[in-house]
């Protein structure tokens, strides 16, 4: 398993005891990690995990109470890097009564992209025959190409995903992880959330979080075979019961009675 200060050497985000604090008690503590560049990391674990939490650290709209954050070598949140990250968040974040087309022009205006990079983005996303079209017409699918296009506006060299394919059908998740692994290949960095386990085996690597603790940094293989297993989610379960022992005569109980 690659360690923090290895990953680092090539990194595009680099986290360092990060803790956040929500409520008095932590989403995330002394949380620490690196994300290569040119990659598709699978940010996975199951919901309050803290994997929004993180995202929004990155990005640099979370208050965090310690610890620290650089995004291709400068503090999260620096104005300049305003456009070398897209951010996608859970809920499409465009607006209804624009259209596609009218949407992107607006996004482009405030982060200062060329005029051109509309239809780069809409051709990138498959818009094409709906950037007339107002987003509130539009499909769940469709709605969160939108937001990705906003997300692609500038060509950033980061983009942080959260679920992205949340609610959509499986021929729209297949195109849409065609696309980030088109995108990784032409250089950029993906970090993309999910907590659909079937999704870890299209990452390059894999962060696993519970209750906003590190589980495992590795490759996919490398989590597999640390496991034991061929599945991911059966590998989380186990990396669970190590973290927590006291889980695993329930759970043997549990499959003894289910036969």
């Amino acid at each position: 398993m690659m360690n923090n200060s290895d990953a680092a050497s090539g990194a595009a985000i680099i986290v360092q005891d990060l803790t956040v604090v929500r409520g008095g008690a932590p989403v995330l503590d002394r949380l620490s990690l690196a994300v290569p560049r040119g990659r598709i990391i699978g940010l996975l674990g199951p919901s309050g995990s803290g994997k929004t939490t993180l995202m929004r650290a990155i990005v640099g709209v979370q208050v965090v109470k310690s610890g620290t954050i650089e995004v291709l070598g400068l503090p999260a949140g620096s104005r300049a890097l305003r456009t070398r990250m897209g951010y996608v968040t859970q809920q499409a974040s465009v607006y209804d009564d624009l259209s596609v087309r009218q949407n992107l022009a607006y996004f482009r205006r405030i982060i200062g992209a060329p005029a051109s990079d509309i239809d780069r983005v809409i051709e990138r996303t498959e818009l094409g025959p709906v950037a007339g079209r107002l987003v509130g017409s539009l499909s769940g699918g469709q709605r969160s190409r939108v937001s990705l296009a906003a997300a692609l506006l500038g060509a950033p060299e980061v983009l942080v995903l959260d679920e992205p394919t949340v609610g959509l059908d499986p021929v729209l998740r297949v195109e849409l992880w065609a696309l980030f692994r088109s995108l990784a290949d032409d250089g950029a960095t993906l970090l993309i959330s999910s907590h659909v386990m079937d999704e870890a085996k299209r990452c390059d690597r894999l962060l696993l979080l519970r209750d906003g603790a590190l589980l495992a940094d590795d490759t996919v293989q490398g989590v597999l075979q640390v496991t034991a297993t061929d599945d991911v989610e059966q590998a989380f379960l186990r990396l669970i019961e190590r973290d927590e022992p006291d889980l695993r005569p329930t759970r043997e109980t549990k499959r003894r009675t289910e036969r």
